[in-house]
């Protein structure tokens, strides 16, 4: 049994069927990859994973314990972290300031800076802040105002915000759209720093076949809401079923 299980899960948006039967099986310590062409159902089907959609039929499990009807924050405490296709910071705040907040969450799940309990307890956060930032290599940027980032430093510092947090599951949906190629590259190769020195497992939507066969140990391929292929990165290239469903090409 994965770490992440789907079982059955079907979504769908009024005469539109969304996801159909989807199961999926990520095990724990890998980066799983879930591709596919536009409308193949990648968000609605991490929509569910994180509690943004409840599936009409199905389940979802992380680690055993069932995600539906948890609310975001709740699936967030239980070691689930998501990075946004496009960066979800703190704009006015400092790059430190970013890091700090998630070590100040509320069992409500809203984030608000608060009295430290003790000076020990002041002194362990910002020191968990500052390793974080080291690690991502984001530490000399700790001052900056969070806005004035570029995309790939934004990126970065989102990256920085989950690991303080200590994820087991780590989603990311496009972790590379809009960036040039350096920043994609400097994204590929943090996301293989953060494999190689955590217990963590990555589950990646992504368009990107360069970041996708970077990084990736499985790939399922979704097409039209159902699961079309599931495989490894060596037999994913070159499938027929896969050149069918991207390019339409039809194989004898």
């Amino acid at each position: 049994m994965g770490i992440l299980e789907v079982k059955g899960v079907g979504k769908r948006f009024g005469g539109l069927q969304a996801l159909g039967n989807v199961n999926l099986s990520v095990a724990e310590n890998t980066v799983h990859a879930i591709i596919g062409p536009n409308g193949a159902g990648k968000s609605t089907l991490l929509n569910c994973l994180v509690g943004k959609l409840i599936p009409d039929t199905g389940s979802v499990t992380f680690q055993g314990e069932s995600v539906l009807g948890r609310k975001p924050h709740e699936i967030n405490q239980m070691g689930i972290s998501r990075v946004f296709q496009t960066p979800e910071i703190f704009g006015d705040l400092t790059v430190f300031e970013n890091v700090m907040i998630p070590c100040f969450a509320k069992r409500d799940g809203a984030f608000r800076m608060h009295a430290y309990e003790s000076v020990k307890d002041e002194v362990e956060i910002r020191e968990k802040a500052r390793l974080i930032l080291d690690d991502v290599n984001m530490l000399e940027k700790r001052d900056m105002i969070a806005a004035s980032l570029s995309r790939g430093d934004k990126r970065r510092l989102e990256m920085a915000m989950c690991l303080v947090q200590e994820p087991k599951l780590l989603l990311l949906d496009e972790p590379t759209a809009g960036m040039a190629r350096a920043d994609t590259n400097n994204t590929i190769d943090l996301l293989k720093h953060i494999k190689a020195t955590r217990d963590i497992t990555m589950a990646i939507i992504e368009h990107d076949m360069h970041v996708v066969f970077s990084l990736a140990e499985r790939i399922t391929v979704l097409a039209q809401g159902t699961p079309l292929v599931e495989d490894t990165p060596e037999n994913i290239k070159g499938h027929p079923k896969v050149k069918e469903a991207y390019l339409g090409e039809t194989q004898a």
